[in-house]
């Protein structure tokens, strides 16, 4: 055992989370000596990592709403930086959460660990300098849009294409009717799904704009069923409690779900859903969608002076067009019903959608991608 080798990763999110549990299980399939700990959540502790400290659970969406997080993080940070210093693992593999994780990657860089980057950040939507930075520090840096190597390349990196890690989790053959039977639904009757994120914030600032939307929904046709997503990140109780005040408003009856969110996703004819990995994960179920965001006003300015895209969501993103409606701030109250109708009474609408998440998938490439990136990580761990 004197030769097990060690891995440290570091995820922030439960997106990071999810993409650092693929990347433990096919690490443990490759070498199933290595020793895996680090930062992360449920998904990459159940993939046999160690955790040394779990953010996941208190994300926050924008500049400003992280201020309250910085002392809980940077002790993470230190009890990382503790544990590079004392074990000198083989490689550090950092997930995505730039503003932490480039911190992170330098430090161990000076302390002589060898580093990956793995989701990388998304240099090509502002801040493009740090591409720069990161070539700096990292020995690899395994890229997933296809887009995103001739950035690295430019800076000239040593970068690699994996391709996307939700190639690896999602049902892609999922149908719709199969869907509709996990969740008990009638295959005929037109379903609404609610999807206001992972973040209490988030929720906070779009759950009513979209609880209004379904009653305005509902109004127009009663036959309609509505299914609210909760992610394993929030207070299924107090989202319960919301949905209850909604229906004594006369609001109509919506059903939470929890743990079959891909199920959601492919069963419904239209989703309401807040900007995230969640939109990318529903284009590849080939779900229709209107995709919403809200943040403080002071995090809306400073975006909207570092922006370097007119997208903000990965579908669109991907495609450069605006395939998908998204709407920002105010539009979230004033168009959301109206764009959902659209979606609903529209199959040119829906045909132009789907069109757009066919040609996605054709450009994130194919399944595999945990082992691809395992592969890479293994051999900047063995110093190749």
């Amino acid at each position: 055992m004197a030769d097990r080798r060690t891995v440290m990763l570091s995820a922030g999110e439960a997106s990071g989370d999810l993409h650092g549990e693929t990347l433990c299980r096919a690490l443990r399939a490759l070498e199933p000596t290595v020793k895996l700990v680090g930062m992360g959540g449920p998904r990459m502790a159940a993939a046999g990592m160690e955790v040394v400290a779990d953010p996941t659970h208190h994300a926050v969406v924008g500049l400003t709403e992280a201020v309250g997080r910085v002392p809980a993080l940077y002790g993470a940070y230190r009890a990382l930086l503790r544990r590079i210093r004392a074990q000198r693992p083989d490689a550090l593999v950092l997930i995505d959460f730039p503003e932490f994780n480039m911190r992170l990657g330098r430090a161990a860089s000076r302390a002589g660990v060898r580093v990956v980057y793995f989701v990388p950040p998304q240099v090509w939507a502002w801040r493009p300098w740090r591409a720069r930075r990161i070539a700096r520090f990292a020995t690899r840096v395994l890229t997933v849009l296809p887009f995103e190597r001739e950035v690295y390349d430019a800076v000239e990196a040593a970068v690699e294409y994996t391709g996307h890690p939700l190639l690896d989790v999602l049902p892609l053959d999922m149908t719709r009717d199969h869907a509709r039977e996990r969740l008990g639904l009638d295959p005929a009757v037109a379903v609404i799904g609610l999807l206001p994120g992972s973040r209490r914030k988030e929720i906070a600032r779009l759950l009513p704009a979209m609880l209004e939307a379904a009653s305005k929904l509902a109004a127009g046709d009663p036959r309609r069923r509505f299914l609210l997503g909760a992610a394993p990140t929030v207070n299924a109780t107090a989202m319960a409690a919301a949905l209850t005040a909604a229906r004594e408003a006369g609001g109509p009856r919506i059903d939470i779900v929890e743990g079959l969110t891909h199920e959601l996703m492919a069963a419904s004819d239209v989703l309401m859903i807040a900007s995230g990995t969640a939109t990318l994960e529903a284009a590849l179920l080939n779900a229709p969608m209107v995709v919403c965001y809200r943040v403080s006003r002071i995090t809306e300015w400073i975006a909207r002076r570092l922006a370097l895209l007119p997208w903000i969501s990965l579908p669109n993103i991907i495609v450069r067009r605006f395939a998908v409606p998204e709407l920002l701030q105010g539009q979230v109250g004033e168009r959301l019903a109206p764009e959902a109708l659209r979606l609903l009474e529209d199959s040119a609408a829906i045909t132009a959608q789907r069109a757009a998440f066919k040609d996605i998938r054709g450009r994130l490439g194919e399944p595999g991608v945990g082992r691809r990136a395992a592969q890479a990580v293994l051999e900047v761990a063995r110093g190749r």
